[in-house]
């Protein structure tokens, strides 16, 4: 594991939407495995971290990237997540938003009706989950709706 700060700007970010929030008793279980699983990959420089109770980030140095097998490993180990915890964590068209304090996650469709019913506005901060390295992350992965992919459904 490697610390945040140690990586690049262009180290490259996998983050997985969960279909719904994380229960308390989970969170530490999903650290643990979530910290153990990256233990595996020697020589690769990895990043975890389980963010706001409901993504799971995990973001790989430029310096050591993941080759096949080891991207493999990944999505193997989080289609193992979603069985054992009984939750969708592999769609990423879904909209992850902020509601409050809260995040939601819906559907396009439904998102536009939220959008109809004025139960979301341009200021909305939404969740990128196509974003691709650190700088992304932490530059662009939260921002207002109207500055995001989803503002031409605000017209």
């Amino acid at each position: 594991m490697i610390s945040l700060e140690n990586l690049g700007p262009e180290s490259k970010v996998f983050i997985f939407p969960s279909s719904r929030k994380f229960y308390k008793d989970e969170l530490p279980v999903l650290e643990r495995k979530g910290l153990m699983f990256c233990e595996d990959f020697r020589n690769t420089e990895i990043f975890f971290e389980l963010r706001y109770g409901r993504f799971l980030v995990f973001i790989v140095s430029d310096a050591t990237p993941l080759d096949l097998d080891q991207h493999n490993e990944l999505i193997g180990f989080v289609q193992g997540l979603e069985k054992d915890f009984e939750i969708v964590l592999l769609d990423k068209v879904n909209v992850s938003f902020k509601q409050g304090e809260y995040i939601q996650m819906k559907e396009i469709p439904d998102f536009k009706k939220l959008i109809k019913n004025k139960g979301v506005s341009l200021k909305t901060v939404v969740f990128d989950h196509m974003i691709n390295t650190k700088y992304e992350y932490e530059n662009a992965w939260e921002m207002p709706a109207g500055q995001s992919w989803l503002s031409h459904f605000f017209k």
